[in-house]
């Protein structure tokens, strides 16, 4: 493990761990000592780093308040309060997002439906872009103010940058611009359809975003909605997220 100081690959483990139980090395070059989580966005902190995005995750999964959380992890023999729950929340959930994302790249079919469905974010009306596969995964998610053109084009080239390829087949809810949206940034190969009853696996799956967003009274920012959206179709990931 290189040493996070001075980069040195030349680091040893000694024989004492922290009170984790996270490995312990000194770097020979700067005589430094470290663990396996210093440098990390996890260092200093008093639990594992599992059962913290464990946390993360299921408070933004689920349909539960900060204090029920709390007195869940209680009964497992965790003790912490409903405010920690909420700074772990404003940390580290980017993170999950992320790695999420970074999961999805070369991961999604060949036939995309897309639709968008409105709601309200920091006390304004919205629309949200979210596109799936064939097998109801995620491809990606845009939050926009307009449901224009160039909203359109915008979702369909980040959906390419997420997953690195363009899909075979697209269907849509037969909105205007997203024929021409479509042809100029996925190509003319691909072959467009607007049956709106063709569109209705991703209209039920709106459902999930809708559960999980009204008990929120609408959100407060944007980075919550992204987050949560992005971990709704992808929990099943979790073992492959951030292994410390």
């Amino acid at each position: 493990m290189n040493c996070p100081h001075c980069l040195s690959p030349s680091t040893k483990e000694q024989r004492q761990k922290t009170i984790l139980g996270y490995r312990i090395f000194r770097c020979l070059a700067c005589k430094h000592l470290f663990n396996e989580r210093t440098s990390t966005p996890f260092n200093y902190l008093e639990y594992p780093t599992d059962i913290v995005l464990l946390v993360v995750l299921w408070q933004l999964r689920y349909k539960l308040s900060l204090r029920d959380m709390a007195e869940m992890f209680l009964e497992r023999g965790w003790t912490f309060t409903h405010e920690t729950i909420r700074d772990w929340e404003a940390r580290f959930a980017p993170l999950l997002a992320d790695q999420l994302r970074g999961k999805r790249h070369g991961q999604a079919g060949k036939s995309w439906y897309i639709d968008e469905t409105y709601i309200k974010v920091c006390g304004k009306w919205c629309y949200l872009y979210r596109a799936i596969d064939h097998d109801g995964n995620l491809v990606d998610s845009l939050l926009s103010k307009t449901r224009d053109m160039e909203a359109a084009k915008r979702f369909f080239r980040q959906d390419v940058a997420v997953v690195g390829h363009t899909p075979e087949c697209v269907t849509t809810d037969g909105h205007t611009s997203s024929p021409r949206a479509v042809r100029e940034t996925l190509g003319r190969h691909v072959l467009h359809r607007t049956n709106k009853y063709l569109n209705n696996l991703l209209e039920q799956d709106h459902r999930g975003v809708k559960q999980r967003y009204y008990p929120c009274m609408a959100l407060e920012t944007l980075t919550r909605l992204l987050i949560f959206v992005v971990l709704l179709t992808n929990c099943r990931t979790f073992s492959v997220l951030v292994p410390l």
